[in-house]
Formats: C-alpha cells, structure tokens, sequence
C-alpha cells in the first residue's frame, strides 16, 4: 500500500513538472497608450486559459520605433509578441524579424477575409496586394475628429456662423469648411475663458505632422507613386492637387491654431481638447473612448466626425497596427497560442467593448456595433476611406525626408508649398535610388 502511494505521488509530482515546463514567460511589446492597458485586461482570459504567464513591455510614443525597431534590428529576445506599426511590415518581412503566418492561420482555420481589408493590406500584407502574412490585425486605427458638440449647439454661435458663412454650424462636409470652423472659433470667448479653432499634428522628430498633413494632401490629390509604374512619383508626391493640400495644412495651422502649438501630436492634443481650449481636435480614433468618459468633456458634450474630404475625394490616415511572432523568440509555439486565442470572435468582441479597437468584421459588421458607443460608426465610415504611408523597409529615411520638408514649411514658414514638394520628391528618389528600385 505505501508503495502504491509512493508511486502515486511520484507520477503526480512529474505531471506537476511537465505541465511547468510547458508553461511559458511570453513578453508582448507595444506602444505605452490606454489600448495597452485594456490589453493587459484582456489578456487575463489567455493566462487562465493557456496557463502561460503574460508579461509586456510598453514604451511611450515618441520612443516607440526607435526602442522596438532597435530591438528586432538587433537580434534581440526581449518580445515573443510584437504589436508593430504598419510601416514596419515591409522591413520586419524582408529582414527576418516576424515570422511569416500563412500556414499557421492555414492550419488554424483562421481567415484574413474575416477581417477589415484595409487593415490585412495595412497591418498584415508583404508585399502590398499579395497573400504573404506577417501579422495578425490586431488595433484597428485612423485619424478622425473630435468637436465641442456643446459649443456648435449654442443659439448665439450658431446665429452668427449662419450669418457670416451662410450654413449652419455643424460637422463639417470639406476640409474648406473645417477651416471655417476653426477661424471662427479662434480667439473666441466662451464661458470667460479664450478658446482656439482645432488642435491639429504639427510634431516634427518622430511621425507626428506626417500624420497629420496626410489628411489634406490625400484629399487634394498626393499619390504616393504612379499606379501604373511603381516607385514613379515626380507628378503625384507634387502635383498641383499635392501642393494645393499643403498651402490648405499651412493656412489651418496658420488661422486655426493655439499658440505654442508647433510641436504636437497626439498628447498635446487630447490635452487641449480636454482642457476646453479648443473646438476641435485631429487625432487617432483611439482617444475616443478616453474621450467620451472624460468628466469635463465627455458624453454629449463630445461629437465625432471622420476627415472630411477634400476637391480629390475623401481620405483618412490609416493608424493602427497588427500583432506578429519575432522570429527571434525561443518560444513562438506559446506566441502562437496568444494569436490563435486572440483571434476568437469572442475575444475580439470583449476587446472592443474594452477599450480596443477591433479589425474583425463579426464584431464590426454586427448589427448593433454603430449604437455600441456614440464614436462606433465614425470608426467605421472612417475606416472605410484609409491610405497609408509607406511600407517599405527604407520607411524610416522617407518618414524623416518627410518630417523635415514639411514641418520646415508649414510650421518654419521657409519656402514655399511646391518648394517642400519637389524637395520631398528628390528626398525619396535618393532613397529609392540608392535601394536600387529606380
């Protein structure tokens, strides 16, 4: 009978022991913003589930790409999970940094036709258009607007804009009259206190301005490159539509503005949002929920609206990011269980309801996801007029060309619009020279 036991406890121990050993220490890296937090939460469920333990590294913004981009360009194995921005794809596949996912979303049953499909070209796709997976979408993003919906309701505000511009004060249809909008606001007086027309990204040393210009010149005619010849951008990065997009984000900035607002992106403007200086607000659709449940600002007092369009069309940047296996890591098998978990509608359903914006069309596409939250069906009419930036592994040098030329002109005021232009054009065609890709 002892000997029974003493058997017993041994084959017990050893089950202890192999189930410790197969479970893993996953580290997921990202960037330090609210979506992370209310991934932490989301990620319990896959603890309790997998009986991996979750560990993240999340670093702030304006140091993201630097830190991240060091790490995978280093061999390094501090992330088994990496929730990457889109213009990484391109350099992360060709470099060996992700581990390319077709025949594990093969053999899992799991289907990018079930996802947004601007967020599988933007998040997931290398290259562009063809079937090769690096990530799964992971945080469905945009540039869109917030508005002071409480100062547009106000009778005497509402008299005097009808009087001077002659439409009612409300979302605007073009970006002409989102200029409106914000020079009628600006130095305004409202409750005592002098308010500003919109905040808007003016950021100069990581990605901030591109990401905000992107929004006019898209709507005034930049093409990235000639559709019918890749890398043949004389003509379509300096247009006469492009150079026109760009004297409009001069002017904005120019008439609509706060003072001291040379530098900013997205945490100076949520900052001047929620603190009442300004009508209007240019940010990533991410904010939104941080927005809504803002004591000062929140609830009806907030509006939203996508980018409104321009004499070209009507576009929006494309944010956002997909999650990816380094190929780095030692333990890829457990990674691969957190995108395989993390891609159940289920998930993806609690994730949006957290604070997280979903890419899967069973939640996005659900009958009640446009009344789910007052910012749900702005999310998607802005998710149906995306663009990105480039993807290319050389994303890095044609981001800074781009930081540079147009911050040294909308901000700087140094030469003019096609000037910029026709720079950024000799810019980008060294870089692509020198890849040989010209």
């Amino acid at each position: 009978m002892k000997k029974k036991i003493a058997v017993t406890a041994a084959l017990m121990s050893l089950s202890i022991a192999t189930s410790a050993a197969q479970a893993e220490e996953l580290t997921l890296c990202w960037a330090a913003w609210d979506p992370a937090n209310a991934l932490v939460e989301l990620s319990k469920d896959f603890e309790a589930k997998s009986g991996h333990n979750m560990n993240f590294e999340f670093v702030p913004w304006p140091n993201f790409a630097d830190r991240m981009l060091n790490e995978l360009n280093s061999g390094g194995k501090l992330c088994d999970l990496m929730i990457g921005d889109s213009q990484w794809i391109g350099g992360s596949a060709e470099n060996g940094h992700y581990v390319k996912l077709n025949d594990f979303f093969a053999a899992e049953g799991i289907s990018m036709d079930d996802f947004i499909p601007a967020t599988v070209t933007g998040y997931s796709e290398w290259p562009k258009g063809t079937p090769n997976y690096w990530a799964l979408p992971a945080f469905g993003d945009v540039v869109g607007w917030t508005y002071r919906k409480d100062w547009f309701a106000r009778p005497e505000l509402k008299a005097e804009y009808k009087e001077k511009y002659g439409r009612d004060l409300g979302v605007p249809a073009t970006l002409a009259e989102l200029k409106d909008i914000a020079e009628f606001f600006q130095g305004r007086k409202i409750d005592g206190n002098k308010v500003y027309g919109a905040a808007i990204y003016t950021e100069r040393g990581s990605e901030g301005i591109t990401m905000g210009v992107t929004n006019a010149l898209y709507n005034y005619g930049f093409e990235y490159t000639n559709p019918n010849k890749a890398y043949d951008i004389e003509g379509y990065v300096n247009s006469k539509g492009a150079i026109e997009g760009l004297e409009f984000y001069k002017e904005l900035y120019d008439v609509g503005t706060p003072p001291g607002s040379s530098n900013w992106y997205m945490g100076e403007t949520i900052d001047a949002y929620k603190s009442g200086q300004v009508a209007m607000q240019m940010n990533f659709a991410f904010i939104w929920p941080g927005v809504n449940a803002d004591p000062n600002v929140g609830g009806d007092k907030s509006g939203y609206f996508a980018n409104p369009a321009g004499p070209a069309g009507q576009f929006a940047q494309l944010g956002g990011q997909g999650i990816s296996v380094v190929a780095y890591s030692k333990k890829q098998d457990a990674a691969l269980e957190y995108i395989k978990w993390f891609a159940q509608p289920e998930v993806q359903s609690k994730w949006w309801k957290l604070g997280g914006y979903s890419a899967l069309k069973a939640v996005v596409e659900d009958p009640g996801f446009a009344a789910s939250q007052p910012y749900a069906q702005t999310f998607l009419d802005s998710m149906a007029i995306v663009k990105d930036f480039w993807a290319e592994p050389s994303y890095a040098e044609l981001l800074l060309a781009m930081q540079a030329r147009i911050h040294n002109y909308v901000i700087a005021g140094s030469g003019t619009a096609k000037e910029a232009l026709d720079g950024l054009v000799k810019d980008w065609n060294e870089v692509f020279e020198e890849e040989g890709k010209i």
